[in-house]
């Protein structure tokens, strides 16, 4: 392996570890309703388990309430239960083929919560990003061991993972700050 090929899966990596913060932090519940914040929620679709997008269009009706249309009749039902049954803490209204999900609005305590779980995942993904940077850092130690590279190289090489770590770093902070922000907004 090269120090190029190196520094490109470091780089690679890192920036799916900050993909799948994003991905955490969109099902992270805020002031506002999103369809997004369905999108966990797994409904019992004739012996499997599908996920309501799967099965149902999920919009937003208005700005505390998202709307969920499910492509068969007789599935309104069970995805009403679905959503009760989650994690969230939400309570469906079934009306006719349309299941309106009303979003409670957040108290200061648990807004405070939130922003507890949003550091954590934050926290994660700098851990990950951290040992990614480990990672590469051992590849080009060992280049190194094995001669097949400069010690001026290997060095220069150690510096650019620590910058691509850096701002990896900083797109996480910015997208935790962006996150926290929305939560704390009333």
């Amino acid at each position: 392996m090269s120090i190029a090929e190196i520094k490109t899966t470091a780089d690679q990596k890192m920036h799916k570890s900050i993909e799948s913060l994003k991905l955490a932090l969109s099902k992270i519940r805020t002031g506002r309703p999103t369809p997004a914040l369905l999108d966990h929620v797994q409904v019992d679709y004739y012996g499997s388990m599908l996920p309501i997008s799967q099965v149902a269009n999920v919009s937003l009706l208005d700005s505390r309430t998202l709307g969920v249309s499910p492509w068969e009749k007789p599935m309104a039902a069970v995805i009403d239960k679905a959503i009760r049954d989650s994690d969230l803490g939400l309570n469906p209204v079934l009306m006719g083929e349309l299941i309106r999900v009303p979003m409670p609005p957040l108290s200061e305590e648990r807004r405070k919560e939130l922003t507890k779980v949003v550091r954590n995942e934050g926290e994660h993904a700098k851990v990950a990003v951290r040992n990614l940077r480990r990672e590469a850092n051992d590849h080009l130690k060992k280049l190194l061991k094995d001669k097949e590279v400069a010690e001026d190289d290997e060095r220069r090489a150690q510096d650019d993972v620590q910058k691509l770590t850096d701002r990896c770093i900083v797109e996480i902070d910015k997208l935790l700050a962006a996150k926290e922000q929305e939560i704390m907004t009333v």
